[in-house]
């Protein structure tokens, strides 16, 4: 896919966590076990915040920034893989984690990209926290999910 301005990668962010909520629930409609079950329920309402959080930022950030272009800023068709992904109706809570790492990562890294490519500060540490966020909210995600091993 490739992308022009930053508010197009904004709103494609979104869409990729509305993607990542609908694999998620696809794959709990295949999941045998109770636990692995209950992490996708989990995992698909994170997505969903987080494509809100998403939406609310391009609603509130200055056009002056929404606006910017970019040169060249190419990423991989990344609904397509979201669409095509499977796992065994046996998957393990590490599976799952480890899918959800993947993918995550893989925004991250978009959302990393396109800082590095930014022609002005103010749009390099917009990204930057937004990277940050991500992070953080990734690294809650993984605790969650080793507090849940522990019950």
């Amino acid at each position: 896919m490739r992308i022009q301005q930053l508010r197009e990668l904004l709103e494609y962010l979104a869409t990729c966590r509305l993607e990542m909520a609908q694999l998620y629930k696809r794959l709990h409609a295949q999941a045998d076990s109770s636990r692995v079950k209950l992490m996708l329920e989990y995992f698909q309402q994170q997505q969903k915040h987080i494509a809100k959080k998403l939406e609310d930022y391009v609603d509130d950030a200055p056009l002056r920034l929404l606006d910017t272009w970019y040169k060249d800023l190419i990423f991989e068709d990344f609904i397509k893989r979201c669409q095509s992904t499977m796992l065994p109706a046996n998957m393990q809570e590490d599976d799952v984690l480890s899918l959800h790492l993947d993918l995550e990562n893989r925004l991250i890294a978009l959302l990393e990209k396109t800082a590095e490519t930014s022609q002005t500060e103010e749009i390099r540490s917009a990204l930057a926290d937004l990277v940050r966020v991500e992070k953080i909210q990734q690294q809650r995600l993984v605790h969650s999910t080793i507090r849940m091993d522990d019950i």
